[in-house]
This record gives structure tokens, sequence and C-alpha cells, in this order.
């Protein structure tokens, strides 16, 4: 007895916290030389000593909550029933009628063909406000209509290229004295 006492307490002191009682309860059936076979199938008769029993496909759920039944009675009339089932079959064919309508005729033209090769239509040209070479001058941009809100951006040295290349912040004072100013851009 002394000798089972001290293997039980050797391996409650290595089961964790909550599984001692397990651990107890099967201590005297654990050996070394089955230890595999325990951990693979478990312990054999802790639950039944009869081995050849099948388990019970009832379970307490089961047999404590039993779904109602009805009352054996009928609780509508005939006529509801079937003012009840006239009513969804004509919900049912509308409904699929919606769904399985043929689908519409496919136009396969493209947007030009659609908006730009429609009987009548005349492209003009617009006449010319101004004449403009658009080989010598610059182009009219947003950042060209607002340089002077553009930060860290060089001073403008002519109007007809704001954007040019400039040195003036390397150069020193005594070369940038000998130069005409220009004047303000307003």
């Amino acid at each position: 007895m002394t000798e089972q006492t001290a293997t039980v307490e050797q391996k409650v002191g290595r089961c964790m916290l909550h599984n001692w009682a397990e651990e107890r309860a099967v201590a005297a059936l654990d050996s070394e030389e089955n230890r595999f076979q325990i951990q693979r199938q478990g312990h054999q008769g802790i639950l039944t000593l009869d081995r050849d029993t099948k388990m019970e496909t009832v379970t307490t759920h089961r047999t404590d909550f039993i779904p109602p039944k009805g009352p054996g009675v009928r609780e509508r009339g005939v006529r509801s029933e079937l003012l009840e089932k006239h009513i969804a079959l004509m919900i049912r064919e509308k409904i699929q009628a919606e769904r399985n309508s043929p689908p519409p005729e496919s136009d396969f033209c493209s947007t030009t063909q659609r908006d730009f090769c429609v009987e009548g239509f005349v492209p003009l040209t617009p006449e010319l406000t101004q004449a403009h070479d658009y080989k010598s001058e610059a182009a009219v941009t947003f950042w060209s209509e607002n340089r002077h809100q553009i930060q860290g951006v060089t001073a403008v040295q002519t109007l007809e290229a704001p954007f040019r290349k400039s040195a003036k912040f390397s150069k020193p004072i005594s070369e940038r004295l000998d130069e005409p100013e220009l004047p303000p851009d307003n």
C-alpha cells in the first residue's frame, strides 16, 4: 500500500492542477511497458467493465427536450388553406415572370457611332479670335497662370519662359549688381 501511495504522489506531482483526481484513479492501472498503448487508446475498464456493450445513441438533451407536437386537430379551415396556397402560387408566378423576363435586345454600337455619327450632325470648326504660333509661343497651363503662388521656384526672368533654369540663388552678389533689374510682374 505504501508503494502504491508513493507512486500516486509522484504522478500527482507531475499532472496538471485539475487532473489530479483522474491521475489518482488510474495510478494503479499505469505501467511503463504499456505506456504507449495507454496514451493512444486510453485506460480500459474505467467507464464500464463490459467492453462488448455499444454506446447509446440517445443523448440526455434529446431525452429531456422533446420537440412539441401539434394538437392533432385542424386549426385552420380548408378554404383558408386553399386561399393561402392560391395566393402563394400567384405571387410565385409573378416573381418568376419578373426574373425570367426575356433580356432586352442588345445594341452593338460604339459611343462614336451613337453620339457622333448621327444623321444631320455637321461638325463646325470655331473661328480663330487671335493668331497663335504653337511653335514659338509658350503653352498656357495651370502652372503658368499661377506661377506667383508656387513656392520654392526661382525668380522668373522672362514672362515667355517662366520655368527656365536660373542661377541667381548661387551667383555672388557682386556679379548680380551689374545685371539690369527686370520690371516686377504684376
